[in-house]
C-alpha cells in the first residue's frame, strides 16, 4: 500500500503485478481496458472513465528491455551454437522471433507496470515554486 493511502483507498484496486500483467485498469474497476492494441495505450478506460493520457510512461523501459532480452538472447544462441552446431538457418528461424516476442511481450508488461506504479503512488510532473526560479535567476 502506498505511503499516506489508507486500506480503503486502495481497496478494490488490482495489484501493479496483476495491471501489468494483464493490462488491467489501475482504478477500481480493474477492467481489461489498458491497451489499446500491441503495446500502444487505450486514451483512457472504456468503464471507469481513467484518463490513461495523464500518466507519463515515457521510454525507459525500451531501452532497458533490449538491452537486457538482447544479451540473453545472444547468450543463448552461443550456447545453443556451442552445444549442437545447427545450420545458421536455424538460429534465425528461432532467435528472430523469440527476439521480437520477448521485446514485444516485456515492453507490454514493464509499460503497464509503470503506469499503475504511477497511478497508485501518486506520481506526476515536477513543479518549480517561484521562489525557486528567483534563486535560478542570480
Amino acid at each position: 500500500m502506498p505511503e499516506g493511502a489508507s486500506p480503503q483507498e486502495t481497496k478494490g484496486q488490482p495489484g501493479i503485478r496483476q495491471a501489468a500483467l494483464f493490462g488491467l485498469c489501475p482504478q477500481q474497476c480493474g477492467e481489461k481496458t489498458l491497451f489499446a492494441s500491441g503495446i500502444q495505450f487505450a486514451s483512457r478506460c472504456r468503464v471507469c472513465g481513467l484518463d490513461y493520457s495523464r500518466f507519463n510512461v515515457g521510454d525507459g523501459p525500451a531501452g532497458f528491455l533490449t538491452l537486457i532480452i538482447g544479451a540473453v538472447m545472444v547468450a543463448l544462441a552461443i550456447w545453443l551454437d556451442v552445444a549442437a552446431s545447427p545450420p545458421f538457418w536455424v538460429h534465425a528461424l528461432l532467435w528472430v522471433p523469440l527476439t521480437i516476442a520477448a521485446v514485444v511481450g516485456g515492453l507490454r508488461v514493464s509499460k503497464a507496470a509503470l503506469l499503475a506504479a504511477e497511478y497508485r503512488n501518486r506520481a506526476g510532473e515536477a513543479v518549480s515554486t517561484s521562489s525557486d526560479d528567483e534563486d535560478s535567476d542570480a
